[in-house]
């Protein structure tokens, strides 16, 4: 139930895919909560989702922009104070990609080419909206900005190979960007590291079912839904949290913070 935590707020989204998109369901949680937002993505992302069917949902505009382009991002917050109204109060930032995980070359063998595009996309991007954004002083102060990451920045997980090391990248920027941004104008930027969750993106990783079943074994809570992980969003996009900046902050059900499961020892036969 909306209690309007959001209401006169106003927001870019970007990232939504399709409904089992963790932007999709934000976008979904932003509108109940009276914020007015813009949807964007890459036109490449775009042809393949469907983001339309979702700013019909909630009533909001599509600005495609390619977030490793300085250009587009100053056509996208130019556009979107324009149809909202405003300078920008939050921004979620869901971007993601690696080739060599699509194309299952190991963390050892990475093609560089394909590694730099993964920064490029994943983390950069967050720095180049940031930048843009200070320079056009298009987000009000006291706005907050929230990036979505995952733990393998801390460890390892074999699986997840160069992004890995691309959002641990981006985690560094949210908290150097984090102390410029906020000393100047307040902004507060933080990060959500999320269960593993069953988003288009997240499935398409080999052994993503398995792992997803063992996580969700160790965390005492299990893993937290992509609903779950949205209404976390709205909470730091309002009011409620406006001293909290420059932090990774952990959404896995306790996952992070326990060693082992008696759940899991059981499955092991070890008592």
């Amino acid at each position: 139930m909306s209690n309007g935590l959001l209401k006169g707020k106003r927001g870019i989204i970007t990232g939504a895919l399709d409904e089992n998109s963790i932007a999709w369901k934000v976008a979904e949680k932003a509108f109940e909560h009276g914020a007015t937002f813009v949807l964007t993505n890459a036109p490449v992302a775009m042809r393949m989702g469907k983001i339309n069917e979702l700013a019909a949902k909630t009533n909001s505009v599509v600005i495609p922009a390619d977030a490793t382009s300085t250009e587009d991002l100053e056509k996208l917050y130019t556009h979107a104070q324009e149809v909202l109204g405003g300078k920008i109060d939050f921004i979620l930032h869901s971007i993601g990609m690696s080739v060599n995980i699509r194309k299952n070359i190991p963390y050892d063998e990475s093609n560089y080419d394909y590694f730099q595009k993964g920064i490029d996309v994943s983390a950069l991007s967050l720095h180049k909206m940031l930048a843009v954004a200070k320079k056009m002083d298009a987000i009000n102060e006291w706005g907050s900005v929230v990036a979505l990451t995952y733990m393998a920045a801390q460890r390892t997980y074999p699986f997840y190979t160069d992004m890995a090391d691309i959002k641990a990248m981006l985690e560094s920027i949210a908290r150097s960007f984090g102390y410029h941004y906020g000393v100047e104008k307040k902004v507060r930027i933080n990060t959500v590291s999320q269960s593993p969750t069953k988003t288009t993106a997240g499935t398409g990783i080999k052994g993503f079912g398995d792992f997803f079943d063992y996580a969700d074994a160790i965390a005492p809570l299990g893993n937290a839904s992509a609903e779950d992980c949205a209404n976390y969003c709205i909470t730091l996009f309002s009011d409620l949290t406006k001293m909290v900046t420059m932090q990774n902050l952990f959404h896995d059900g306790g996952y992070s913070s326990t060693g082992v499961s008696q759940a899991v020892l059981d499955k092991m036969g070890i008592e």
